[in-house]
């Protein structure tokens, strides 16, 4: 946040309501060392409006001479990065609108109702590519251009965004980390190919520890282990999210074995009885108790024929 910001934009006067907020919550995003790059989804989450409204007012802006917005795109992906915005107060606020900067054109009001070329990738918006009809460029699929009449409705936002991601991941993910898992990968730090540079690459790698459960050293063995695999380094880290899921698969499984305790061998059965009268006669000549009924005349027979028991021990046990 900036107070000289957001102190210039409360001085703003002419502005209709909406579009003075738009400029006070984009003053709001500014910071004063790095400028200010907040995503249409903020804006538009903080503004209470649809993305295609805030164009609207951000076009009115620029119009204006409040804001200046600076476009590019990954020279090799063709993917929009996230717009600057220069406000008006700003010492790098240009004078005039240049082609270079993706506000304006250079030449007639003509040619901005021609076709997008495959270099601006724009078409007759000078302002935001959203709630416009224009046909897509070569570079950049239809799925860009916005239709405002189905936009009705804000949505909340469903990712964080770009900026909150990447102080998150700065911070999470240090330096040391992220060279020992570039150097595991045969990455060389001062030519690191597109998918490995900025914040996106620490965040993906945070998410393994989170998400995953993976410690910072199992990260960096899993990567070592899979270039036996796939000599060739990995395009970005998304290559290896399979190996790192796998690898959080054998640390669960490992651990369920580690906590499960061993099955107690079993009781040993009691050996079946094959002498009944003399495990009788053991009965009658303990001092456990013995139910009457529980000795038969032909077992009391077979006792007394052997010399088990005796007569007496009979009587005094109750058995007649």
């Amino acid at each position: 946040m900036s107070h000289r910001a957001t102190i210039w934009a409360i001085q703003q006067r002419g502005l209709k309501p909406a579009t003075k907020i738009v400029l006070w919550f984009l003053c709001d995003r500014h910071n004063p060392d790095f400028g200010c790059f907040p995503t249409q989804a903020r804006l538009a989450e903080d503004a209470e409006m649809s993305i295609s409204s805030l164009n609207e007012h951000l076009a009115r802006l620029q119009e204006l001479r409040l804001i200046h917005r600076v476009r590019t795109h990954d020279p090799r992906t063709h993917k929009r990065q996230a717009t600057r915005y220069i406000l008006g107060f700003e010492e790098g606020f240009p004078q005039e609108p240049t082609p270079e900067s993706g506000d304006g054109f250079d030449g007639t009001e003509e040619e901005q109702e021609n076709d997008p070329s495959p270099e601006s990738g724009y078409g007759n918006d000078p302002g935001a590519i959203s709630g416009f009809s224009a046909k897509p460029s070569p570079d950049f699929a239809e799925s860009h251009l916005r239709n405002p009449e189905t936009n009705h409705v804000r949505e909340p936002l469903s990712k964080p965004v770009k900026e909150e991601e990447g102080a998150r991941a700065c911070a999470a993910i240090s330096d040391q980390v992220f060279g020992e898992l570039l150097d595991a990968l045969g990455l060389d730090p001062a030519a690191l190919p597109g998918w490995w540079q900025g914040w996106p690459p620490r965040l993906h790698v945070q998410r393994w520890h989170d998400e995953l459960g993976l410690t910072e050293a199992e990260i960096v063995a899993v990567a070592e282990a899979s270039r036996q695999d796939h000599p060739e380094p990995p395009d970005g880290p998304k290559a290896l999210d399979r190996a790192m899921q796998r690898a959080a698969q054998r640390k669960v499984e490992d651990t369920g074995r580690n906590r499960r305790k061993p099955k107690a061998p079993p009781t040993p059965a009691a050996p079946p009885i094959t002498d009944l009268p003399a495990f009788y006669a053991e009965l009658v000549n303990g001092d456990r108790y013995l139910p009457v009924s529980a000795i038969s005349n032909t077992m009391r027979d077979a006792m007394l024929a052997r010399g088990l028991v005796t007569e007496d021990r009979l009587r005094e046990r109750g058995i007649r």
